[in-house]
């Protein structure tokens, strides 16, 4: 019986394969054609960044990501081949290739670079080793590095805004990727399926700024050179059209590089413009001089007794810096007197004055484009205490943004329009065309247009004769209010912790921009007429041949030449990551900044040398000293402990404080934080 079944063995695989050829084979050849098929994504390039005048900011750059299967028909016997010849394509040694490859976790996926160049990739595919996978990535380029970084946000490994305008219109600047489908022989080479379905990638919009590239290398080379001269925390900068609510420029020190971003801190991508609320201080003693005046409760030329400069008003002392007496309403404004400010303010019901601030817009956030605004602090009437109003018309029991007091002093610009703030002007399709385009959007009338007019000359006195001195620029009328608050922590003032304001517009008789600068913690002084004024005085110098209806009646070739070159700074005998912020301080760069340097390191020597004149942007070629045991690094002699290491932090050095006071030395060793020595 068994040899009967056996004898009839034979036959039944006949009749198989028989049944197979004449009526499955068609259909089981179609199957392995389509199990030998798969897709291949075609990726969406990510749209442009632009600046008002087209420059591109942020753009996108073809790379490939190399994964190989060490297990895949052919590999094994080349593999040493594959490891010498990636080891002189990248630099690295072979046996680097080779434990790589022992140390895998799984043993038929080994990922061995990312980010190779397209000519990089081109040469491995030349090298027809199989078992070789290469995935094509567009990867994010922001030309300008850092230049308004916060603003234009950063991208993921994988494309995805994560921060800025990146993060907020990631929809329309991602677009959607396409896929074709291709077959893979017994080699794992793919080739092209003749009639296979192709999907074409829908590419991402591009987005134009408001923003100008060169006014806002200004405006960071301003702020940091002046957040470094006041031995700040931080700094923001922001200016704005006052006439459409356009943000021109956006700054914040210290920063970082959206290509990187991993490289930095929170502290340095923090868009603090929008994302921080403080105590705006005496700037927001605009709010009870509009209220004031738009109810006829005072006039500018009212006589305000301001005492020998302290009173009790309801009980709790209030100061002013000096004793100003019997003064004008004008001079309350100019001299910045808190007494002054808050009897006018007591005049007003305390619905009335709370009124004023939201139309003013505090307590709400503006609506711009970014992530992460807060609305600030403006608490209700039915909350407050016997002290809030005349301690609020000063700036304190309430918190605002620093785009909240610009917008404030641009509806004293503009005559007593708030605007919504945007920093999109337009969007345009892959082919350049316009999608849509922003228009100005008034919220609401806050005060009449009499009332600007009155309280101009007083804003106009603080920086000819008042707190505000230092913001005045020859040739050109600037309004602004000086502004100083006590920090609060943990919810109390710290004691010699302050922030710093200047708030103010130029041309005060045509305003073309509105500014303000916000100084956390500075050092050398408290006060906003001492430490941000400076700022805004040197930003509003530069601008002015920048803007053609300042510029005929006010600039000249000198404020062009000034802007057209700069002066190479010294940075040898200095650590890397220092000398890179000298450097940008200058609206410089260092050349070469994607290969690796211990920041702590010495710059040795440099190229263009020490005052040479360049065009902004320039970059400079630094080679470094090899690090030796212990180095000494005295250009941090005499800053603040403090100072000195938020400077080391923010280029991502590792600190160690020994000490406290002014520094005294700084020494390090390879591959081990910094030491700040104070005393």
């Amino acid at each position: 019986m068994v040899l009967s079944l056996l004898g009839l063995l034979p036959i039944l695989v006949f009749v198989q394969i028989v049944r197979l050829a004449l009526f499955d084979g068609s259909r089981l050849r179609a199957e392995g054609v389509r199990q030998a098929e798969s897709s291949i994504t075609i990726p969406a390039m990510r749209g442009m960044i632009l600046d008002r005048e087209g420059r591109v900011l942020a753009t996108n750059e073809t790379t490939f990501d190399l994964a190989v299967d060490p297990t895949y028909n052919g590999f094994p016997s080349r593999a040493d081949e594959f490891h010498r010849r990636m080891a002189r394509l990248t630099g690295r040694r072979a046996a680097d290739y080779g434990r790589l490859f022992r140390k895998a976790p799984s043993p038929r996926y080994v990922h061995v670079a990312r980010g190779l160049t397209e000519q990089q990739g081109s040469i491995i595919e030349s090298w027809d080793i199989p078992g070789i996978v290469l995935t094509p990535k567009v990867t994010r380029r922001h030309n300008y590095r850092s230049l308004a970084a916060q603003l234009i946000g950063h991208v993921s490994a994988e494309g995805e805004g994560l921060a800025g305008i990146e993060q907020t219109l990631d929809e329309t600047l991602r677009g959607y990727d396409g896929f074709t489908t291709v077959q893979r022989d017994r080699m794992g080479r793919i080739k092209a399926v003749v009639e296979g379905e192709v999907v074409e990638p829908r590419h991402g919009n591009h987005i134009v700024l408001t923003i100008d590239l060169v006014r806002q290398a200004i405006m960071e080379e301003e702020l940091a050179r002046g957040v470094d001269e006041a031995r700040a925390v931080w700094g923001v900068a922001i200016a704005m059209d006052p006439k459409t609510g356009a943000i021109l420029g956006m700054a914040n020190v210290p920063t970082y590089d959206p290509d990187s971003p991993g490289s930095y801190g929170e502290a340095s991508r923090r868009n603090r413009a929008v994302t921080d609320k403080f105590e705006p201080g005496s700037t927001f003693k605009l709010v009870a001089a509009a209220a004031a005046v738009d109810l006829g409760l005072v006039t500018m030329d009212e006589i305000i007794d301001t005492g020998p400069g302290r009173e009790i008003i309801n009980g709790r002392t209030m100061r002013d810096t000096h004793e100003n007496g019997r003064i004008p309403f004008t001079d309350v404004i100019a001299l910045s007197s808190n007494i002054g400010v808050a009897k006018v303010a007591l005049r007003l019901s305390p619905s009335a004055f709370y009124q004023y601030a939201r139309n003013f817009g505090f307590g709400q956030q503006t609506g711009i484009e970014l992530p992460g605004e807060v609305a600030g602090t403006l608490k209700k009437p039915q909350d407050w205490s016997g002290i809030t109003l005349p301690w609020m018309s000063h700036g304190y029991e309430v918190e605002a943004t620093p785009l909240q007091v610009l917008l404030a002093y641009s509806a004293l610009a503009n005559g007593g329009t708030l605007y919504r703030p945007y920093v999109v002007s337009e969007e345009r399709d892959v082919y350049g065309r316009t999608v849509w385009s922003r228009s100005p959007e008034p919220i609401r009338s806050v005060f009449e247009k009499s009332t600007a007019e009155a309280l101009l000359p007083a804003f106009e006195r603080v920086v000819t004769d008042g707190t505000g001195k230092p913001a005045a620029v020859e040739g050109l009328r600037i309004a602004g209010k000086t502004g100083t608050a006590q920090k609060a922590e943990n919810g109390a003032y710290a004691r010699g912790k302050h922030r710093a304001t200047f708030a103010g517009f130029f041309p005060a008789d045509d305003p073309q921009v509105a500014l303000v600068i916000v100084l956390d913690e500075p050092e050398k002084s408290a006060y906003g007429g001492i430490v941000a004024a400076p700022i805004f005085g040197s930003i509003a110098r530069r601008w002015m041949a920048t803007i053609p209806a300042i510029a005929p009646p006010t600039g000249s070739a000198d404020h062009l030449a000034d802007t057209s070159h700069v002066s190479v700074p010294e940075v040898r005998r200095q650590p890397v990551g220092i000398a890179n912020s000298r450097l940008a301080v200058h609206g410089l760069d260092i050349a070469d900044r994607e290969k690796p340097i211990n920041p702590f390191a010495l710059v040795a020597d440099q190229m263009p040398a020490e005052g040479t004149d360049v065009p902004p942007a320039t970059p400079v070629r630094i080679n470094v000293a090899a690090l030796p045991a212990e180095t000494q690094t005295p250009d941090l002699i005499g800053l603040s402990c403090r100072h000195a290491v938020n400077m080391l932090v923010a280029k991502g050095i590792r600190v160690r404080v020994e000490g406290y006071g002014r520094v005294v030395r700084t020494t390090g060793r390879a591959n081990a934080p910094a030491i700040v020595h104070c005393e």
